[in-house]
């Protein structure tokens, strides 16, 4: 525990005057009071995350057609969401760099996200339920671009590793509190006469309102400090404003290598978080043991990502990253070659927890170093296009191949090729500030 510390900041305003901030408090873990609120919403949007990871693709394998394929329709699903959030971010990122905007987007996407996971409950067909869960996907994912574009308006540069880190480790640790809440609904319900099918519906809504309330603290206490004037012809100036961000991203060689490492290498991680459940469950692997092992990869995943920022300021960024990005390709090796049981699946659990939130973590304080502050949504919705698109590639191999070949294995050997090529790139990429 750091002792509090208080100061006071000037910032710029657009017109190039300065003014005084609040009072910047040092609080627990090192955190003020603005970025301990930002982490907080990792909190909250974590505990759909890891119920969509661990137990609603086996609350929607039940509930499916008997012998149809539950990792083709998963796959098939997570792909339709991904392609609709590739299409709209960038345009929604752009409106929201616009003075003001940013705290409604995050505000509008996390309110309809967990009304639609409270509703996940309601449908009784495969069908239905997928278009609820694609709804609350979307606007999940939607609401964490411009989470992440608050970064750097709840601290500064020099601290973006420390806090991005903590904002996924905090996410990995807090959402199990939710998540030990509706397991103990979902297999402990009986002792009540709660059967299973009612219990998940129950776990719905407790997530639902977990995600409700961390996202209180970000839209109280973190306020849009970048942003883009607005226009009378607001079409018009954010369509010439992407033009404008794909020439700058285009010229900047270090910016333009960069996110063509993180569109292979994280199409590779987002398919291992999406797919490790239906994998498991299509090897036979008992779905306890499965939940009980992507528990353990958020208790691991913890401190591990914490460890991860100190490392990136002690190595550097681009070289802990390739360490994250070859450590996975050596995880779909294990998956797709030696995964047979739970005790590997946990094995398997356990090296995930290790470089996820390390990975995902530096990636998006990275990024935000090599990026104009004021258009931070917008070069964020182009940061979420090649982190979505890449998720359609990766579910898509996956479940074509494992349609194609009839198994699910050389599915998930797929995704080694995308690390692969993220890891060359990365490579490819000219020095950085903090490379050694």
């Amino acid at each position: 525990m750091h002792a509090p510390y208080t100061g006071v900041r000037f910032m710029m305003r657009p017109n190039g005057r300065a003014f005084k901030d609040e009072r910047v408090t040092i609080m627990a873990f090192g955190l003020t009071k603005k970025e301990l609120s930002w982490v907080l919403y990792d909190v909250g949007n974590s505990a759909f995350v890891m119920l969509s990871t661990a137990l609603i693709p086996v609350y929607f394998a039940s509930i499916a057609d008997p012998g149809s394929s539950v990792v083709v329709a998963w796959g098939y699903a997570e792909t339709v969401a991904s392609l609709v959030l590739a299409l709209l971010m960038p345009v929604l990122g752009s409106l929201a760099d616009l003075a003001g905007n940013k705290k409604k987007f995050l505000v509008g996407f996390a309110g309809t996200g967990a009304v639609a996971c409270a509703a996940l409950g309601i449908p009784e067909h495969a069908l239905a339920f997928l278009v609820v869960y694609v709804i609350a996907a979307i606007m999940l994912n939607g609401s964490m671009v411009f989470y992440d574009a608050f970064l750097v308006d709840a601290t500064t540069e020099e601290r973006y590793d420390k806090v991005s880190s903590h904002g996924y480790a905090w996410g990995y640790i807090g959402s199990c509190i939710p998540f030990i809440a509706c397991l103990a609904v979902v297999l402990g319900g009986s002792s009540f006469g709660i059967d299973a099918k009612l219990g998940m519906k129950i776990a719905f809504i407790i997530t639902a309102v977990w995600w409700v309330i961390f996202t209180v603290p970000v839209a109280k206490n973190v306020k849009q400090l970048h942003g883009k004037k607005r226009s009378d012809h607001v079409l018009r100036t954010t369509i010439s404003g992407l033009k404008g961000t794909v020439k700058s991203i285009m010229k900047d060689k270090r910016l333009l290598f960069f996110m063509l490492a993180f569109f292979f290498y994280i199409d590779g991680v987002h398919t291992v978080i999406k797919m490790s459940t239906s994998y498991g469950t299509d090897l036979g692997i008992d779905s306890t043991q499965l939940v009980l092992a992507l528990l353990v990869t958020q208790f691991v995943a913890f401190p591990s990502a914490i460890a991860y920022g100190n490392l990136a300021k002690r190595f550097g960024t681009k070289r802990m990253l390739k360490v994250g990005v070859l450590a996975y390709f050596f995880i779909v090796l294990f998956a797709a070659f030696f995964l047979k049981s739970a005790v590997e699946f946990w094995i398997l659990a356990i090296c995930v927890g290790l470089f996820q939130g390390g990975i995902q973590a530096l990636s998006r304080s990275e990024y935000g170093k090599l990026i104009p502050k004021e258009r931070a949504n917008e070069y964020y919705g182009f940061f979420d296009i090649f982190g979505k698109y890449a998720a359609v590639m990766g579910t898509f191999l996956v479940s074509a191949f494992t349609q194609l070949t009839g198994s699910s294995s050389l599915g998930v050997l797929s995704i080694a090729l995308l690390f692969i090529v993220g890891f060359l790139f990365l490579r490819a990429m000219p020095p950085m500030l903090g490379d050694s």
